[in-house]
């Protein structure tokens, strides 16, 4: 058909005040001044084409016998389609699916701000509703995998040992060392350990005491030499722990890679340390201010308190708390840095000449990080009413700054303290008593289901990233 026809046949259409649309296989005849009304979606822009490649540009087909415009889109949307010509609002019903609804309005050319104020909200929601999952599943999908992963590692380790001489009593003496609770040997070790540590905790704040101090002649303080004999035996006991899991570790090269034996060795390194610097110090008196490196070493012993995260499933689940939930404390301390700025200048600038010690904004943040985090020294407070107001509005921020991210952060808590009795639990199921018979249960579905939601999720967001491209290649085949 010629140029001219389609021109003749267009105008005709126009004096018809139809056209004929068939989208898969449902058909309808629309009015040309219902289209008119929106010339910029693809149906409006159907009736100023006067070529045949200009119409397939916009369609899938064109039969001109019977002046028949196919589009090869689903038939079930379409109707919302038509409800948006005669109406010019769109609605979206509760059952639809979002994303496949905001691509089909896009190939039509329909912007989303003409969906009705009733569907707005609950439209808008469910669009971002995946980005809120995602956020908040991505440490549980996480987590899911270094549980998984957890217990291969540990299957694997323990599978070593039968390589190796003496496997089968290596790895008895490994899994009471390494597992509280995997046997009545492992607990009392377990409880040996926890009483030492908690002794030389409290020897070294016992040791602070002036009651406990003993002065020389010289005028020095000196450790109690009952305080020394339990310090001594804590560090012996330490010692031979470490190198106890050491010597019966399936591998060696890996064995201070785990977070808690790297907590082992520091809590030992700072008394060896300090024994080799009282030595130098002793036998070359003008290196004397080596001494005081070995009293900030000393200060180290405190950390000695991390040892107990070995016993305690509350403490790792917190650790592992807060290494998935970095999102949040992130967010946590934006906000508390952000607020400390704004609050710590306006009360400089209000308070610098009545208060002394509001004079300098330094100053400040120190008072609006006391006051946002609501601890309340009393060291500094602002003397103005402007300031008390100030001061009024930093607390009440302050509140809600931190109270806003603790549930999520609690919340994951309670998951990884699950997560991690379920673990536990799963490595004492194994029996290991006459070599590897059997792998430790695993929840293979919930692995399978999370990495497939993963997968969805990806392909989702890929679909949703080119969204012009796709209606473009649908519009071209």
């Amino acid at each position: 058909m010629t140029g001219q026809s389609l021109k003749a046949l267009s105008e005709a259409n126009f004096e018809d005040n139809e056209i004929s649309i068939n989208v898969g296989g449902f058909k309808k005849k629309m009015r040309s001044n219902t289209l008119l009304r929106f010339p910029e979606t693809r149906l409006g822009k159907l009736l100023s084409c006067h070529s045949k490649e200009s119409i397939l540009e916009l369609c899938d087909d064109y039969d001109d016998t019977k002046n028949e415009f196919y589009f090869d889109r689903n038939p079930e949307l379409f109707p919302y389609v038509l409800h948006f010509y005669n109406t010019g609002k769109l609605h979206v019903m509760g059952e639809l699916c979002v994303f496949s609804f905001s691509q089909e309005i896009e190939y039509w050319g329909i912007n989303e701000f003409f969906i009705d104020s009733c569907c707005s909200y609950s439209y808008h929601g469910r669009k971002m509703e995946p980005d809120q999952e995602k956020w908040e599943e991505q440490s549980d999908q996480e987590s899911t995998t270094s549980s998984f992963d957890e217990i291969l590692a540990f299957y694997n380790d323990a599978s070593k040992f039968d390589k190796q001489p003496f496997g089968n009593i290596r790895r008895q003496l490994w899994l009471a060392l390494d597992n509280p609770g995997y046997s009545v040997l492992s607990r009392i070790f377990s409880v040996l350990s926890i009483v030492v540590v908690l002794g030389s905790i409290v020897t070294m704040c016992l040791n602070s005491l002036p009651d406990f101090q003993i002065v020389d002649s010289n005028g020095n303080s000196e450790e109690d030499p009952r305080f020394e004999i339990v310090e001594h035996f804590g560090i012996a006991w330490f010692t031979f722990e470490l190198v106890a899991r050491f010597a019966v570790a399936p591998d060696f090269l890996k064995f201070f890679k785990h977070a808690l034996n790297l907590i082992d060795l520091m809590s030992i390194l700072p008394f060896y340390i300090t024994l080799i610097v009282n030595l130098v110090v002793e036998s070359s008196p003008t290196l004397a201010n080596l001494g005081r490196v070995a009293q900030v070493l000393r200060l180290m012993r405190i950390f000695r308190i991390l040892k107990l995260a070995r016993h305690s499933t509350g403490l790792r689940s917190l650790g592992a708390t807060l290494k998935y939930s970095y999102r949040e404390v992130g967010l946590l301390l934006l906000y508390l840095s952000v607020g400390i700025s704004i609050f710590s200048v306006v009360a400089y600038t209000i308070e610098k000449e009545e208060n002394e010690g509001l004079a300098t904004i330094p100053a400040c943040w120190w008072w609006a990080t006391v006051s946002m985090t609501t601890v309340g020294y009393g060291d500094v407070v602002p003397g103005t009413t402007a300031g008390k107001l100030t001061a009024s509005a930093c607390i009440l921020a302050g509140i809600l700054v931190v109270v806003l991210p603790i549930t999520l952060i609690f919340n994951k808590f309670s998951h990884f303290y699950r997560r991690q009795k379920q673990l536990e639990s799963a490595m004492r199921s194994c029996d290991f008593g006459d070599g590897m018979k059997e792998v430790p249960s695993v929840n293979l579905r919930d692995y399978y289901a999370y990495k497939v939601k993963s997968l969805m999720a990806s392909l989702t967001n890929m679909s949703r990233s080119t969204p012009s491209e796709l209606s473009l290649n649908d519009s071209l085949h």
